[in-house]
């Protein structure tokens, strides 16, 4: 049984996100084109005015010698060899170098990626389109990514980090391994699993290289194309816009106007600029750079350039110089001749800022994409879901509010009070006629007696609903545990869960079904069911 429900139904979903969805009016301007397929063809046009040669030269270099030592697809070969002709552009995502890939939301970003290039190849059949998985390498936040849950426990790897997460080598994940191996099972899927942790993270150097291997053994056959663009010939393409972040403070200044702007419709703002918002990182080191004084120094450390001095150093080393969040993506759209970016809700929120920054930089803003989310539900729960009486989307209720409507659906008596109130207030409205004919004062005691009559009823309404949750307990019980199972720890199921959870009963089944169900121009919530 696959359905769907609008985001937002589910109740996980932003305001924001659910507004540029909506496409609402106030939201317009902080994006060039919303996610049609027809919109494609005007984003090619603008990439195609702007995205020099020389770029795409360097770019295919630095792929075919990242991808030297890796066996390929003949998909990604191909695709490989068309990202040297002007006519093809990228579809790309982006994620952190996540142990054993993290979270399962990670595969709903690479495969929305595929398809759309599927989509989009079908649709203009004159042009080409690759989908590219963009490595976080020089992110530092090793505690976002050093663990994946597997049966309701959390594998960690415990080792001190520093610098950028891509260079850490792959040691010490033997006791991550052991506890992994002793909770899988004795199948030809589990054993798929332990060679695939065993090949990406024994057998190669370091994070970047498990990872892209990794997720190369996964989804290669679709010919997705992996960057990792830690890489000094990428970065010399970006020397002016470091220089332009360091000195002009462009981003700074763009990204706080619109950040104020979101504000006054009371919207989450995601991430906050900075007056630089590039890092200093060399081996185990990655820290901010911040001007003071007419010098800029790099926190943590005794580093300090004058202005020539870090304008050499710019020159010189670029990949020296790495972007924060806010200047990622103006680095990814420079690089890639890109039309579209899929992202999670986060993700688009913090795009959402930099619009204005693009302009003054004179870069073509991409297509912003939600990523496609998903409910992976066994056969045998929608059996039991059935058995109860509950209904897919109730389970998406917070635990109370499951607990009431559930009680109220199999209680036979009529727990809700509305009308009981509603006749009380009919009632008063005579009284207070009466009041105003006779003694003004009286209309304070009928107004009295009238919320001391509601808050008897209310008090009834609770102790009523209380008693039957009670006679009920046990079937609550049994639907609650469902939830759990569906929404560990009252997250999304997608948030929590790692691949191999499935991966372990379906092998590469699962990736057909997901491939299967999930269409990123269709804006909803995806229910899949999985055979037992």
């Amino acid at each position: 049984m696959n359905k769907s429900l609008s985001y937002q139904q589910t109740g996980y979903f932003s305001p924001l996100i659910l507004d540029y969805l909506a496409q609402k009016p106030y939201l317009q301007n902080l994006y060039q084109y919303f996610p049609t397929l027809e919109n494609f063809k005007k984003q090619i046009e603008l990439k195609q005015n702007s995205y020099l040669e020389s770029t795409r030269n360097r770019l295919v270099k630095s792929l075919n010698n990242q991808y030297q030592n890796t066996a390929i697809s003949p998909k990604t070969k191909n695709n490989l060899e068309l990202l040297t002709k002007e006519n093809t552009f990228t579809i790309t995502t982006g994620h952190q170098l996540n142990l054993f890939t993290g979270p399962l939301y990670f595969f709903y970003k690479i495969i929305s990626v595929i398809n759309l290039t599927e989509q989009l190849n079908n649709a203009y059949a004159e042009y080409n389109f690759v989908p590219v998985y963009w490595m976080a390498t020089e992110d530092h936040d090793f505690d976002e990514i050093n663990f994946f849950n597997f049966k309701q426990q959390k594998l960690e790897w415990k080792v001190n980090a520093s610098g950028p997460v891509g260079e850490l080598k792959t040691e010490q994940l033997d006791e991550v391994f052991k506890q992994f191996e002793s909770l899988l099972n004795q199948s030809t899927n589990a054993k798929k699993l332990k060679e695939l942790f065993i090949n990406s993270y024994f057998n190669q150097e370091n994070l970047a290289e498990a990872t892209q291997y990794l997720v190369n053994e996964l989804f290669g056959e679709y010919g997705l194309v992996i960057v990792d663009s830690n890489k000094k010939e990428l970065k010399k393409e970006f020397i002016p816009f470091i220089k332009s972040d360091i000195f002009q403070n462009t981003a700074y200044k763009k990204v706080s106007k619109t950040k104020s702007y979101l504000e006054k419709s009371d919207y989450k703002v995601q991430v906050n600029p900075r007056e630089i918002n590039f890092f200093y990182q060399d081996k185990n080191l990655r820290e901010r750079i911040i001007f003071q004084k007419n010098s800029f120094y790099v926190n943590n450390t005794d580093l300090v350039f004058s202005p020539k001095e870090i304008e050499d150093e710019i020159d010189k080393n670029p990949q020296k110089f790495s972007p924060n969040v806010i200047l990622r993506p103006l680095y990814q759209e420079t690089i890639l001749p890109n039309l579209a970016y899929i992202g999670g809700g986060g993700e688009i929120a913090y795009w959402l800022e930099l619009k204005s920054f693009f302009d003054a930089e004179k870069t073509p803003f991409p297509i912003l994409f939600l990523r496609n989310s998903a409910l992976l539900v066994l056969s045998k729960q929608f059996e039991k879901l059935e058995k109860l009486e509950v209904s897919i989307e109730d389970l998406f209720l917070k635990t109370n509010e499951l607990k009431t409507v559930y009680t109220e659906k199999v209680s036979q008596l009529d727990i809700d009070f509305s009308k009981q109130k509603q006749f009380l207030e009919q009632q008063f409205q005579d009284l207070y006629q009466l009041a105003k004919k006779t003694d003004q004062s009286f209309l304070g005691a009928v107004a009295a007696q009238e919320k001391k009559q509601k808050n008897g009823l209310d008090h009834l309404e609770k102790r009523l609903l209380k008693a039957q949750k009670r006679k009920f307990e046990s079937e609550i019980n049994r639907v609650l545990k469902l939830q759990e199972e569906l929404f560990p720890n009252q997250n999304l199921q997608e948030r929590v869960l790692n691949f191999s959870e499935f991966y372990e009963a379906f092998g590469d089944q699962l990736i057909e079904k997901l491939k299967e169900n999930l269409n990123p121009l269709n804006f909803k919530f995806s229910i899949i069911q999985l055979d037992n």
